[in-house]
C-alpha cells in the first residue's frame, strides 16, 4: 500500500465539511487528526463521543475502533477484500472501497482515486429475486460495485426506493441509500419473518422502532429464499431542498454510531465478556452526552428488557446506536434494530451478549437480576420493575396482534411463531 492520505468528512446541516485526515503508512499505523480548519470553525462538532475534536492525532487503536467499525463483516467484508486483492484485516483498503457511503454521515475521499458519479440505477425484478434466492454472495456483489459500506456480519445492501412508483434503484458513488434490505440467513429459517414479528411486537409495547418491511421478490411466495428484510433508514431524511439526482430526492445524511464506536471498543470485542458491564457503560454514556438522557436511559432499558423476555441474545452493542441531530448538536437513543428470538434456533447460543447482573446465561435471568441490574445501571428499581411487568405482561398480546397482521399478507407461519416464541420467554 502507497502512503495513506484519505480525507474525512461528514455532513452538517445537507453539506460535507471536511473535518479532518487519516494518514499512515500501513492499516497498522494509520491515525486521524482533525483539520486546524475545523476545529476552528463554529460547526466543528466530534465524529465520535470516542474522538473528541482536539488538536492531536488518534492512535492507531482509537482510530481503528472507529473507521473499522464503519465497515462489513464476515463474509461481505472478505468478498470486498478479495475484490481488491487485499487482507480481510487491511480495514484502510477496504475503506477506502467502500467509504463513498457508510452508516451515519462520515465520507471517505481518497484523492488518488477517481471519483464515482453520483447516481441511481433501477434495480431489475430478476436482481431483486437473485439477492433473496442467492443471498449473502448477491448482496457482496452489489456492495463492492456500488462502494456502500454497511456494518455486521449478515449479508445486506443499500438500496433506494421510490415510494412514488415502489420502485427500487441501486445508487451508486455518493448518491445516498434509503433502506437497508438484507436476505434471510441460510442457517436460521424464517429469519426475515422472525425479525419483523419481533419488532411489530416491540412497537406495539411503545418501544420505537424504525419502519420495516417484509419484499417478497415474487408475489404470492413467502419462503425464504422468496423474500428480503428491508428496513427504512433512520439516518436518512428528506427535506424541501433535498437535490434531485437521476430524476430522484436525494435524502440528506443523519450522523450516528454504534455503541461499541461510541466507547471505542473494538467490532471484535462487541459481545461482552465477564466483568466488562458493557450495559452500565451504555447508560453512563447516555447520561453524559444525551440531549435528553432521563427519556434515553427509559428506552435503552426497555429495550435490554425486551431483548431478554423475547429470548434474543444476539444483543451485542453494535446492535444499540446514537443519531445525531442534522447540525451534530444534538445526540439522541436511535431507534431499535437487529432484534430476533434467538432461542427459536436451537443452534445459536444462549449466551447473552451483554451481561445481566453477572449472569450471561439467558435461561438463569430473573426478574431480580433485571432489578439489580437497574440498579447497578442507576436506574430507579421501582420504575425499572415497572417497566419489566408491563412489558411482561403486554408480549403475549403484542406477538399474536403482530402474528395476525403478518399472517393477512400471506405470512401464515407467523401464527405459530409467535405461539413459538411465546413458549420460551422469560417467566
Amino acid at each position: 500500500m502507497s502512503g495513506i492520505n484519505l480525507k474525512v468528512q461528514i455532513e452538517i446541516n445537507g453539506q460535507f465539511v471536511q473535518a479532518g485526515h487519516i494518514t499512515g503508512s500501513s492499516s497498522q499505523d494509520a491515525v486521524f487528526a482533525y483539520d486546524e480548519s475545523y476545529i476552528a470553525s463554529t460547526a466543528a462538532r466530534a465524529i465520535s463521543l470516542s474522538l473528541p475534536v482536539a488538536k492531536k492525532n488518534f492512535d492507531a487503536d482509537a482510530t481503528k475502533t472507529f473507521f473499522d467499525g464503519l465497515l462489513p463483516e464476515g463474509f461481505t467484508r472478505q468478498c470486498v477484500a478479495d475484490s481488491i486483492h487485499a487482507s480481510s484485516d487491511d480495514y484502510i483498503s477496504i475503506l477506502r472501497e467502500l467509504g463513498s457511503e457508510c452508516l451515519g454521515a462520515i465520507q471517505i475521499i481518497d484523492e488518488d482515486k477517481p471519483a464515482i458519479k453520483a447516481g441511481y440505477t433501477p434495480l431489475t425484478i430478476e436482481e431483486i429475486r437473485e439477492l433473496a434466492k442467492e443471498g449473502a454472495g448477491k448482496s457482496a456483489e452489489i456492495v463492492v460495485k456500488s462502494h456502500l459500506s454497511l456494518t455486521g456480519a449478515s449479508g445486506k445492501v443499500g438500496l433506494y426506493c421510490d415510494e412514488t412508483s415502489g420502485n427500487w434503484y441501486k445508487p451508486q458513488g455518493l448518491a445516498p441509500s434509503t433502506h437497508i434490505v438484507k436476505q434471510s440467513h441460510v442457517r436460521y429459517k424464517n429469519i426475515v419473518l422472525n425479525e419483523q414479528l419481533c419488532l411489530l411486537a416491540a412497537g406495539k409495547l411503545g418501544i420505537e422502532i424504525p419502519e420495516s418491511f417484509i419484499l417478497q421478490a415474487q408475489e404470492g411466495k413467502v419462503n425464504d429464499e422468496d423474500v428480503l428484510f428491508a428496513t427504512r433508514r433512520f439516518d436518512r431524511n428528506f427535506d424541501k431542498d433535498s437535490r434531485i439526482v437521476d430524476g430522484l430526492k436525494t435524502p440528506y445524511r443523519l450522523h450516528q454510531e454504534d455503541f461499541a464506536q461510541a466507547l471505542g471498543i473494538k467490532s471484535v470485542d462487541k459481545y461482552e465478556k465477564a466483568g466488562q458491564g458493557y450495559l452500565k457503560r451504555m447508560f453512563d454514556l447516555l447520561q453524559k452526552h444525551s440531549s435528553n438522557p432521563i427519556e434515553d436511559s427509559l428506552k435503552l432499558w426497555k429495550r435490554a428488557v425486551f431483548n431478554c423476555i423475547i429470548g434474543n441474545t444476539d444483543n451485542h452493542i453494535k446492535n444499540s446506536s446514537l443519531i445525531y441531530g442534522k447540525d451534530l448538536s444534538s445526540i439522541r437513543l436511535a431507534p431499535f434494530y437487529d432484534v430476533v428470538c434467538t432461542k427459536l434456533y436451537e443452534s445459536s447460543t444462549d449466551e447473552m451478549s451483554v451481561i445481566i447482573n453477572g449472569k450471561q446465561n439467558i435461561n438463569q435471568i430473573t426478574r431480580e437480576d433485571l432489578a439489580q441490574e437497574a440498579k447497578n445501571c442507576g436506574l430507579g428499581s421501582k420504575i425499572a420493575l415497572k417497566i419489566y411487568d408491563e412489558l411482561h405482561d403486554g408480549i403475549k398480546k403484542a406477538l399474536l396482534d403482530s402474528a395476525e397482521e403478518l399472517s393477512k399478507t400471506g405470512f401464515t407461519e407467523a401464527q405459530s411463531m409467535a405461539e413459538n416464541i411465546l413458549g420460551k420467554i422469560l417467566r
